[in-house]
């Protein structure tokens, strides 16, 4: 007998998106689906939405309209009590701004997550360890953020995300402050995670032209995502989902 397959719900729906900022609507009846163990790349230029796109992802913005499905849940109208815990348990966030907490270390901040959530201290420091080592931080872990370069610290940020395993990443343009071989060292470790974990991991970028074999590669434009292919034009205009 050939047993029931198991089909995973996505990880995260955003239907009809819309978000008004500074009186200019950036985000018009967006779709969007992230599935578990896929990589979702959202390229746009300085300014186009993709902060306000990823924050809502996050649970960090609420959208003017439009519904936010979470593990197909409906958590649009819910409270700001449950977004702040899925966001602790499900999501990893990487601010492109890094957001790391000057007055403690390295590997305290990457701890952070996981103290939050009540893990055994041990655990922590392991796991925090393995992380900064893949990451090439080993020797950086008992600094403090204001010992690191922008790049260093962009990859501390990252490391903070993929600690408690999340159901969801977030990147807001986590490669930006990044060389290029350090860039594809850390695309590698997002596609694993996503291979290996199931974890679902939406990227933004203003990098245009960068190969990145996303299963997903949109375009955020005049408050629309369309497709990204070489010769993208305003007339490729589509919704996704």
């Amino acid at each position: 007998m050939v047993g029931k397959v198991k089909i995973l719900t996505p990880v995260l729906e955003l239907k009809k998106i819309s978000k008004v900022v500074g009186g200019e609507k950036v985000l018009n009846c967006i779709d969007l689906v992230v599935e578990h163990g896929t990589l979702v790349v959202v390229r746009g230029r300085s300014g186009v939405g993709k902060t306000t796109l990823a924050r809502i992802a996050s649970l960090l913005l609420r959208p003017d309209s439009g519904r936010v499905l979470f593990r197909d849940r409906d958590v649009t109208d819910e409270g700001d009590g449950l977004w702040s815990r899925v966001r602790l348990r499900y999501i990893g966030y990487i601010d492109q701004f890094f957001m790391l907490i000057p007055t403690i270390t390295v590997i305290e901040n990457v701890e952070l997550p996981l103290a939050l959530l009540g893990v055994e201290k041990g655990v922590q420091r392991r796991k925090a360890l393995e992380l900064l080592n893949e990451l090439g931080l080993e020797s950086k872990a008992y600094r403090y953020p204001s010992e690191l370069s922008g790049g260093e610290r962009q990859r501390v940020a990252i490391a903070r995300a993929l600690a408690k395993n999340p159901l969801l990443i977030v990147g807001d343009e986590p490669l930006s402050n990044l060389d290029e071989e350090t860039s594809r060292i850390i695309l590698n470790i997002f596609k694993r995670t996503a291979r290996e974990r199931g974890t679902g991991i939406l990227l933004t970028t203003t990098d245009l032209h960068y190969e990145f074999n996303a299963d997903k590669d949109l375009v955020l434009l005049n408050g629309k995502l369309m497709k990204h292919t070489c010769s993208t034009s305003h007339r490729d205009v589509v919704e996704h989902g």
